[in-house]
């Protein structure tokens, strides 16, 4: 009879361990399905922050790129700057070293 109570055992534990497991994960992904429901629905309901339109005047930004052959002396007056303007309007560049595609600013 000893025997018999040992293999029921067994029989069981075999069978428990992989249900048990199963629950988890069961569980597991449903938490999991939840807080992402959860998260969209906040999502949708959420209204839409826009940031807001720069002012339209003459003062707005603008920007040139570079191009072969460029100096700031030669772009300034494109622009109705001068070069001391131009260099104002961009404290970071060296006027001596322009690069074909650069960024500069020019109001």
């Amino acid at each position: 009879m000893g025997r018999v109570g040992l293999v029921n055992r067994r029989a069981a534990a075999r069978i428990a361990a992989p249900l048990a497991f199963l629950a988890a994960v069961t569980v597991a992904v449903l938490l999991v399905r939840s807080g992402l429901d959860e998260a969209s629905t906040r999502a949708d309901t959420t209204p839409a922050v826009t940031a807001p339109a720069p002012p339209a005047s003459s003062q707005s930004r603008r920007f040139y790129r570079v191009r072969p052959g460029d100096t700031l002396a030669a772009i300034a007056p494109r622009f109705g700057l001068t070069e001391v303007e131009l260099l104002a309007l961009n404290p970071g560049i060296e006027p001596t070293t322009l690069h074909i595609g650069q960024r500069i600013r020019v109001r």
